[in-house]
């Protein structure tokens, strides 16, 4: 299947983006000394995403160095390892899916606070894909079938609970198995080969991008459904985290992080070959797979009632046993 490129540039708010990155950057154009932090090293985990281009933009560009701070990225396999390492005191600062971070404050009393937005729901951006030449055509032929996804409780259940609701099917109709997503497409791809996985049959897999067109391009995957409808249309995906202790002990650390990693987002959402570069760089991904992937938007500011929704449909599908006040988690 060849994808459309999808990365639609925010035309309409482009000057606006402009001026509050200027207004964020607090002297990116290298006359004025950097700011004094409290703590200029920091390591911060990402999910390899594309979520995550705006965190890579920041580092390649220069962006943390501007602002004093000095950036060791580390590749994350998935939202919940990277809560409950960033608990363990682990990480500085985290980027991941909101879903894992509300469940960690919900269950756990994690206490933490979203610096700033990572990325929002975009078209082709989070797929449900089958293999080549599967019969299944449509949402509503899923049931009973087993549906690939990187954890048991996470984004990836909520998206995929959100779109077989709205397709008339109760998401206890299907039957999940687990996978990291960079294994996803050769799992996906193996399912015909009953006799050694038939404890693994996957019928169709949940990915975001890149991973997406990384499963067209090497098995030929083909798009099911785009999850970026109904219920999940727009949807937050994810955003950098703190510990409220670490905010409280690091507030200039974390002022200045919040002003380069906002600059970045609005070169992200402005200049699609900044994204590209940045996820052959940091995303472990071909060039020629980053420029053909979808893009999420990268929101400027958090948006609460847009926040507040993921928190509906995680007690809606039984993530938590009550609806999570989700603005209780965004500082700035």
């Amino acid at each position: 299947m060849i994808r459309p490129s999808a990365r639609i540039a925010v035309v309409g708010v482009l000057a606006a983006a402009a001026v509050l990155a200027a207004a964020c950057s607090g002297g990116g154009g290298g006359q004025a000394a950097p700011p004094a932090v409290e703590k200029p090293d920091l390591t911060v985990a990402a999910v390899p995403a594309l979520d995550s281009a705006g965190l890579y933009i920041a580092q390649q560009r220069g962006l943390f160095a501007a602002q004093g701070l000095h950036v060791t990225i580390v590749a994350a396999p998935g939202s919940a390892a990277v809560v409950k390492s960033q608990m363990a005191g682990k990480y500085d600062v985290t980027e991941g899916a909101y879903v894992s971070y509300m469940l960690a404050d919900a269950l756990h009393r994690a206490d933490l606070r979203v610096l700033a937005p990572a990325s929002n729901m975009a078209p082709l951006t989070q797929e449900l894909l089958v293999p080549p030449g599967s019969p299944i055509q449509t949402v509503s032929q899923l049931k009973g079938k087993t549906i690939g996804l990187n954890a048991p409780i996470g984004i990836g259940i909520v998206l995929v609970s959100a779109l077989l609701s709205d397709n008339g099917l109760s998401p206890s109709a299907v039957h999940y198995v687990y996978y990291p997503f960079p294994k996803m497409a050769a799992a996906l791809a193996a399912h015909k080969m009953a006799a050694a996985l038939a404890a693994h049959k996957m019928d169709a897999a949940y990915l975001p991008e890149p991973f997406i067109t990384g499963a067209e391009e090497s098995i030929g995957a083909t798009e099911l459904a785009d999850v970026d409808a109904g219920a999940a249309q727009s949807l937050p995906v994810s955003g950098y985290v703190v510990t409220q202790t670490w905010l409280n002990k690091y507030p200039k650390t974390a002022a200045a992080f919040r002003r380069a990693v906002l600059e970045a987002q609005s070169i992200a959402n402005t200049n699609l070959s900044a994204v590209v570069d940045g996820m052959v760089a940091y995303g472990g991904v071909s060039r020629t797979t980053a420029e053909i992937a979808a893009a999420p938007t990268y929101p400027l500011q958090s948006d609460p009632t847009l926040l507040q929704r993921t928190a509906n449909l995680m007690e809606q599908f039984g993530l938590t046993t009550q609806v999570f006040n989700a603005s209780s988690m965004i500082r700035g």
